[in-house]
């Protein structure tokens, strides 16, 4: 268990979130620890190319309008409580 880089809760699993997706370049840049949630959040809003081109720092991703109202709310959640995230209707139409 450990602390998720972006909400800040503690023990919680995390997974390796890196800053650079590996498909854009950033298999060996930098990452964080982020908790599963969070990891997931970030995913289900915006592509690897948004991710890579504007969200590719943890104050960068903290600053993010959408993102922010999320981590806002996840703070307030038990850290054993798992969501389901589901991707916006506009990352859908999208794609990957």
């Amino acid at each position: 268990m450990e602390v998720c880089e972006l909400c800040g809760r503690d023990e919680v699993d995390t997974t390796v979130h890196h800053l650079v997706p590996k498909e854009m370049g950033g298999t060996f840049g930098e990452t964080a620890n982020l908790c599963i949630p969070c990891h997931k959040q970030i995913h289900a809003l915006y592509t690897n190319q948004e991710i890579a081109a504007r969200l590719a720092t943890i104050r960068d991703l903290r600053e993010d309008e959408k993102l922010s109202s999320f981590i806002k709310w996840i703070r307030k959640q038990p850290s054993t409580k798992l969501m389901k995230i589901r991707k916006s209707n506009e990352r859908k139409r999208k794609g990957r």
